[in-house]
């Protein structure tokens, strides 16, 4: 026996998600296949509707107060496979195929800098140099 209980109303996000204060909740990347987080970026109800209309993961740029499509100028695209959000309705978590870095410093992902326990800091190195 399943636990979900789909209500059937195409809307329905609208009333789980809590957006805050600016109209935005922030939203986990992760890529399908091999779990790797690869992002943290905000998304308001506008790149939302876009990313569940397109599959293309849609967000929005708070420093240039405008949607953008990652990988719209690189051609590295977020191919989404499913979208959930925590159980408080205040974070989204975008299941992607990616096939390039995530990162605007080229790096596979934006948590490229390891902490060790002596403070000292291990960075990878760029997808693409």
């Amino acid at each position: 026996m399943s636990d979900i209980c789909p209500t059937g109303s195409p809307d329905e996000y609208r009333n789980l998600l809590r957006w805050n204060e600016q109209g935005l909740v922030p939203v986990v990347a992760q890529e399908r296949d091999t779990g790797e987080v690869l992002m943290v970026a905000w998304a308001n109800e506008e790149a939302l509707q876009q990313t569940l209309e397109t599959q293309v993961a849609t967000y929005f740029s708070r420093s240039r107060n405008q949607l953008w499509v990652k990988g719209e100028s690189s051609g590295y695209t977020q191919q989404i496979h499913e979208i959930r959000t925590d159980c408080d309705g205040d974070v989204l978590l975008y299941s992607v195929s990616a096939p390039g870095p995530a990162c605007h410093q080229l790096r596979r992902s934006c948590f490229s800098h390891k902490l060790h326990a002596d403070g000292s800091i291990e960075t990878d190195k760029p997808v693409i140099a």
